[in-house]
This record gives C-alpha cells, structure tokens and sequence, in this order.
C-alpha cells in the first residue's frame, strides 16, 4: 500500500484561519525589531513611487525595474460549491520568452537567464532559477529580492476574485503555468524562517497547502508542523491532528507522531499550567513518544546522532533500535524518516526533551522484551505499508535539500534531470501550448554538454578567433578553418577523441596549422567543426 493514501485530503477549513495582516512579514518583523528598524528612515509617501498597486506577500522596492505587465494573467475555469478555480495564462509575446529562457537554461550559463531578465525584467521562471544560482552563490539577499520580485509579478495578474485567504482558491498543479506560484511560495516560505519569522512562514505553508488540498503536490503535510512548533502554536497542532487523525490516518506519518508528542511535552511544561492538568499532558506526551518510537524505531538513532548524543549500550546493542532497524525499513519509510530527522533534530536538543526521550526509550525496550502486542502490530503496518513514495512526496524532498533525505530517493528519480523551476513535473500535465523544436539548438546543446564534460571552460557561445563565428549563431567554421590550442588554452586527450569519434560517427581527421578539422556526421547531415587539440601522450 503506498503512503500517498495518508495525504489525500477531501475537506479543507484549516486553511480559512490564514492571517489577513497586510503583509504578515512586516507585521512578525516589527514585533521583534520594532517598526524604525522595519521600515528604515523613508517616509511612506516617498516609497514605491512606481508602484501603483497594493500587494499582500511583498512589498515593492524602488531598486527593482520598473513594473509592466509581463503577459502573465488569471483566469477563473469554473466555480462549483463555493470552491473557485482559477490558472494563470501566459500571453504569446510571454510565451516567446518562456522559450528563449529554456534555451538559456540548456546552455547551462546563468550570464544567459541574467541577459534574458535584462530585457523581461519580470519574467518569473528566470527569477526563479537565478534565485537559485544566487543561493548557491550565497548571495542570499539577491535570492530572496528575485523570489520577492516573481510573487509581485504574480500578485499583480491575479483575478480580481482570486483569495489568498480564504481557503476556497484553487490552482491546478498539473497546468505548468501554475507550477512556478507554488514554487514562488515555497521558496519565499523558507526564506522567511530562516529570516526567523516561522509564524510568517506558517501562513505561506498554509497558503499552499489550501491552494490544492485534495493532491497537496508540494507536500506541504511534512512540513506544517515543524513551522507549528516554531511558531509554538502547540494547541493549533494538536487540533489539526485530532480533526484529521480519523480520516488522514495522520499518525502514520513520522512527523505527526512525533511532532505531536513533542507538542503534548511542551504544554506540560508550561508555568501557568494547573499542576493536574500539566500531569496528564505529561502522561499523553508519554503514550505519544512510546506510540511513535514502536511505530517508528529508525527514527531515534539517527536523531541521536545529529543531536550528538551518545545513547546507551542498551539501546544500541537492542534488535529493536540497533542496525537492522535502519535496514529493515520500506524504501518510503526510510525517506520519510531521514526527511524528519534532517529538519527537526534541533528541536529536540533541549535537556529536558532529552531527558524525557531517554525515559521513553527505556519503556519501550521494556514492552519490546515483553512481547507487547502492539509492537508486532506496528511491525505487520510497516511491512504492508510504506513501498513505494508518491511522486509529491519526492519533489518536497527535493525542495526540501535536506542531504539526509535526497540521499534516500529512489534511482528512478535521481537517474532523471531535475530542473529547478519545474521540479518533477506530474506525469499527467495539462499543456496549454509547446515549445517548437529547433534542430541547430539540438545538436548544439548535444555538442556542448560532451565538450563541457571534457572541458570544464569550453563554451560555444566562444567566437573563433579565425572566422569570428560560433557553432551556435548559425554558421559552422568552413573547410580549412581551425582553433588555435594556443589561444584557447584547451587540450583533448587520445581517448576523448576516440570516444567522441564514436559517439558523433566521426568520419575522418586531419592535422592543420596545429589542430584538428572532425567531420560528425548526426542524422543526414554533414557538420565541420574545429576541435581544440594538440594530443597527449
């Protein structure tokens, strides 16, 4: 049986709690900083001049280009039971430039998506993946100014009846326009607890999940209730958990049975508690960890490790929480697990939740030794259930970058190319319009991803210094023509040559002026081109 079965969610009402507060960042940044300190010495009048509209999730900054409508529009498919769904469109002229980024994205050069947003300043999938590039560059204020930048230029195309708040908008994932809004809203989510604003982040994790309930693509489940115990909305936890435990089956999900007793631990240890009531807390808090530790038994050696605990010999020696429960988990369970551990484990370094799992621990080797009934039931779900992940579950653990959980994907979806701001794609997508094929384009970008494996510095956007032509302008370096190895500090090995003969049908080589003519032959053409070359022995 697939876990995707505990993620299915017919009814939502959860979602028609997100904050109306224009916009809720501002709000949780002036509680801790202070308003100065938020908004800096300008007066409100003399900001955002060119900016005209007011947004909810940004606001608009006078270092960004100015606004025009980028040919991104809303439009509302049907409206049935109170429930409006909505698609964003793109118009042709933005059609034309969403193939013109797929072209910069397949030249694998970020100078191309930079000159591509020169000219559409607010084109959202190029704000997106040079978003990621700044990140990984660590320049993690620009990567936050372009997610920042793409919401904008989303909010201002929405349609006039399209909510934020009120739960009942919905966006099809399967309709690639789509895809870059949730996307938009996970990466802004996440900039914003790291930014230390979880309560803020929490709204955008509700946001998304309302967005499309029912299938929940990005997975958001995983995720709410680390952002809850962030933002210590213990009580909203637990009734998400007791309102959908029945028909979610949430507890069969490592993060709920955990989060929750985490959460029961917390409000009993409240000053302001009454003593009875902090006592029974405590009690739940006991019967959850011990539930979750024999439901999941991989969970805490792991967690002990990035915590830097050292457990004792007991439990480490113990069948039950020793190796083989690491080996013996479902491949989906596995994932899951590592997944919690990877982004929770510094919730539960405290010494007195510490303190408290050790006793936990020890309670349940004592039903495990005594045959406890329970434990073998929870043994016979594990076996049944948690086979294979559903695709939603993959692609949050791709956003999710957490090293302990992509290391457990599965190969089916690592052996396949993952481009960022299109992450795992249902295989059932709604297309609305297709990118037309070039030919040049094709054997280009198949010349340039074998020379880039050879040659880390080659790039065929390169002019030749004899011809002053480019394989990728149009025109190839004609008959006699060939790059001078001295010029462009690039060397092919024997077996590179070989190897690249092979793979293209290369038909015939000759030596001139110090390097080497290649004729490939790739369907029913004949193509020259010059390769760098002075061999190596």
């Amino acid at each position: 049986m697939s876990c995707c079965c505990y993620l299915s969610l017919h009814e939502f009402s959860w979602s028609n709690d997100i904050s109306h507060e224009n916009p809720p960042l501002n709000t949780e940044l002036k509680r801790y900083f202070g308003a100065r300190a938020v908004l800096g010495d300008q007066r409100p009048r003399q900001r955002n001049r060119h900016f005209h509209r007011s947004t909810w999730m940004t606001s608009p900054k006078d270092s960004w280009p100015r606004f025009s409508r980028p040919g991104v529009s809303m439009t509302l498919l049907e409206s049935k039971n109170g429930i409006q769904c909505f698609t964003f469109e793109h118009s042709r002229d933005y059609q034309q430039v969403q193939f013109k980024f797929l072209d910069a994205v397949e030249s694998m050069d970020p100078n191309n998506i930079v000159a591509l947003l020169q000219l559409n300043p607010y084109h959202i999938d190029s704000l997106l993946q040079l978003s990621d590039v700044c990140r990984i560059q660590e320049d993690q204020e620009m990567a936050r100014d372009l997610i920042e930048r793409a919401l904008y230029s989303f909010e201002c195309a929405f349609h006039p009846l399209f909510s934020l708040t009120s739960g009942t908008s919905r966006l099809d994932y399967l309709r690639p326009e789509n895809r870059a809004f949730y996307l938009a809203l996970y990466k802004h989510m996440v900039f914003l607890e790291k930014r230390g604003c979880p309560r803020t982040a929490l709204e955008y994790c509700k946001l998304i999940l309302s967005l499309d309930p029912d299938l929940d693509p990005l997975c958001m489940l995983l995720l709410v209730d680390f952002l809850m115990l962030r933002s210590r909305e213990y009580k909203s936890l637990l009734q998400l958990y007791q309102d959908w435990e029945e028909h979610r089956n949430l507890s069969q999900l490592p993060n709920f049975a955990f989060s929750c007793a985490l959460c029961r631990f917390h409000l009993s240890q409240q000053e302001d508690l009454d003593p009875k009531e902090a006592e029974n807390q405590k009690k739940l808090a006991d019967q959850m960890l011990q539930s979750a530790l024999i439901m999941f038994p991989g969970v805490l050696m792991p967690l002990l490790d990035l915590c830097t605990v050292q457990p004792d010999a007991t439990v480490t020696s113990h069948c039950f929480f020793g190796p083989k429960s690491q080996i013996g988990q479902p491949p989906a369970l596995a994932e899951l697990t590592a997944l919690y551990v990877g982004r929770t484990y510094a919730l539960w370094k405290e010494a007195a939740i510490m303190l408290w799992l050790e006793e936990s621990v020890k309670e349940v080797l004592r039903r495990v030794d005594s045959k406890d009934s329970f434990v073998e039931e929870c043994e016979n779900k594990r076996k049944q259930r948690y086979q294979s992940a559903p695709r939603n579950i993959h692609r949050h653990v791709l956003l999710s970058e957490i090293k302990e959980a992509t290391s457990t994907l599965p190969l089916d979806v690592t052996a396949q190319p993952v481009m960022g701001f299109d992450l795992l794609p249902p295989l059932d997508s709604v297309i609305s319009y297709t990118r037309p094929e070039s030919t040049l384009k094709t054997v280009s970008l198949t010349l340039s991803l074998f020379f880039r494996s050879l040659l880390p510095n080659f790039n065929l956007q390169v002019k030749n210094p004899l011809t002053n032509m480019s394989l990728t302008d149009g025109t190839f370096p004609p008959k006699g023509s060939c790059f001078p190895s001295r010029d462009n500090n690039l060397k092919v090995s024997k077996e590179a040559y070989k190897v690249f003969s092979l793979v293209f049908n290369g038909s015939s080589c000759r030596n001139q002026v110090g390097g080497f003519i290649l004729h490939i032959k790739i369907g029913r053409k004949i193509i020259e081109c010059g390769v760098l070359a002075d061999f190596l022995m």
